[in-house]
């Protein structure tokens, strides 16, 4: 069972069976720093490239401020997500570039840290974030895109129920080159895994 609270302290959190996503905390930064440091080599090619200081706790406090902001502003969430038996952070989820009005459309962003990676955990998040897309934010479509050959984020779409509707060509500059993406989406109305709609 999904469900989500909100806590005056730290915002909306989302809880699946496995884990919680929660808006990050600056007490969350060394936690960040570890896994992003010990899980480089493993995002890198999927990934912007980063900066010098791309797993430092300036990084983090960039990504911080900028993840309020846009709560503020109501054009995107980002969440940590946490195994909440063990309550280690395990990765980051993004819904950003809420667009409202008639597209009613968010974009779709996630990465695991290398000791986590491909254990459901991601999985678990996707439907959390997608329940609250498609209910409190009342979206209607949700986008997402990954490089063709990363066939685990590919699997990871199709699993939870998105479409794969194309190539864009050169979409996103990824470690370094511009390189084509697979587009993916589901709308409010496809059938999810677990009866979902």
């Amino acid at each position: 069972m999904w469900w989500l609270f909100r806590n005056a302290s730290s915002g909306l959190a989302l809880t699946g069976p496995r884990i919680v996503l929660r808006p990050p905390r600056a007490r969350d930064a060394d936690a960040w720093v570890a896994l992003r440091r010990q899980s480089r080599d493993f995002l890198k090619p999927w990934e912007p490239t980063w900066p010098p200081d791309g797993a430092s706790r300036a990084a983090f406090r960039r990504r911080h401020a900028q993840i309020r902001d846009e709560w503020r502003s109501n054009t995107g969430y980002g969440f940590l997500i946490f195994d909440h038996v063990q309550g280690v952070l395990v990765g980051g989820i993004t819904l950003s570039n809420i667009r409202y009005g008639v597209s009613r459309t968010a974009s779709l962003g996630y990465w695991t840290g290398a000791p986590f990676a491909r254990q459901g955990y991601m999985t678990e998040a996707v439907a959390c974030i997608l329940n609250h897309a498609f209910g409190q934010l009342d979206l209607h479509r949700v986008e997402a895109a990954c490089l063709p050959h990363n066939a685990a984020s590919r699997g990871l779409l199709l699993k939870c129920g998105f479409r794969e509707e194309g190539l864009a060509r050169g979409y996103l500059k990824i470690d370094g080159r511009w390189q084509d993406h697979a587009l993916f989406a589901i709308l409010r109305e496809d059938e999810r895994p677990g009866g979902s709609r």
